[in-house]
């Protein structure tokens, strides 16, 4: 037997760090993504054996030892290690034997959750694979205290719930954890048209994230207003994201990309670069009227919105940059498992 499971990446489209404490716990945040045909895979065999075999395929590490009751975290595999140690500590009680495969098909770095939505990935089959009590929330939840309080990663949550629930959703955050996930019903013709002008580029670089995401907490805790003032411009650009698209209103989405990058530089030092800069101003010129670095900047994927037919212009203008533009569409489901 094989238990398999997959999970789509996100696009954060608005509200993008307004998720992270302390600010989500003093002032509440907002969010709007929607998951794409890019995802993160997880296979389970269970071995009759006591022994843990771990592969991550796109990263190129494998681990194979004895099974043990908790793995010590030693920089490499630590998602896969913090799952295990986790399901164990908290549900089996005892060592498990197993083999589990893993792949994602973006970079990690890139922007698009890739590290939430393994982790989604993983407990999804340890789920199926154990039968385990626990709904979409709860997923949702026990990743983000794996990677935020296990494995003190620094991190927002929309990955988590974004990546579980699937779909375009509106998330809310509040104090203590509390997230609530508002799953819009967007017109599927709405959606073709948004894929079809929002361009994904790859810039060919990554970056670590939790870095960047530290210097905006510290500018919280420490009421820097201008980070505090711009992360208040992006809770409302979450809400203007999320009126635009229920009632159609695409062409206006390319402007309201453009207000919450203006703004979110302004959050922390390395959200952007001379070189994400120049890619931004290359692609207006050529025909995008707003965009934005996709997940806490620096790096990785960013998207553009390129009205009428100005996709291909603009494609072509960024060849320059040595990236790659991505081809997705949006998806309608989250984390999904089966046997074989």
């Amino acid at each position: 037997m094989i238990i398999r499971s997959k999970a789509p990446l996100r696009l954060g489209l608005a509200g993008g760090g307004t998720d992270v404490a302390p600010y989500s716990d003093l002032f509440g945040g907002a969010i709007l993504n929607a998951t794409i045909s890019l995802y993160a895979y997880a296979s389970v065999r269970p071995l009759e054996e006591d022994r843990i075999i771990i592969r991550s395929v796109d990263t190129g590490t494998f681990y194979d030892k004895a099974s043990e009751v908790s793995i010590p975290i030693d920089g490499i595999l630590s998602l896969h290690k913090g799952i295990y140690n986790r399901i164990v500590r908290d549900f089996v009680h005892k060592p498990l034997g197993f083999e589990l495969t893993t792949f994602v098909d973006a970079p990690p770095g890139s922007g698009l959750g890739t590290s939430s939505t393994l982790v989604i990935a993983i407990l999804g089959a340890f789920v199926e694979w154990l039968k385990l009590p626990l709904g979409e929330y709860d997923i949702a939840h026990l990743a983000y205290e794996i990677e935020r309080v296990d494995l003190a990663m620094a991190g927002g949550k929309q990955d988590q719930y974004a990546a579980t629930f699937g779909g375009v959703n509106f998330m809310e955050f509040y104090r203590d954890d509390k997230v609530i996930v508002n799953p819009l019903r967007v017109h599927q013709h709405y959606l073709d048209e948004l894929a079809h002008n929002l361009l994904l580029y790859y810039t060919s670089t990554s970056r670590l994230s939790s870095k960047i995401i530290e210097s905006q907490q510290r500018n919280v805790e420490d009421k820097h207003m201008r980070t505090i003032e711009a992360m208040h411009r992006l809770k409302e650009q979450a809400r203007m994201m999320k009126e635009a698209l229920l009632r159609g209103e695409i062409d206006e989405i390319g402007k309201i990309l453009d207000y919450g990058w203006r703004h979110k530089k302004e959050m922390a030092e390395g959200i952007t670069n001379t070189l994400i800069d120049e890619i931004y101003e290359t692609a207006l010129r050529a025909g995008a009227n707003g965009g934005k670095i996709s997940g806490a900047g620096g790096g990785g994927f960013m998207v553009f919105y390129c009205p009428g037919n100005s996709r291909f212009a603009v494609a072509e203008a960024l060849k320059q940059f040595g990236g790659e533009c991505k081809r997705y569409e949006f998806t309608k489901q989250g984390l999904r498992t089966w046997r074989y």
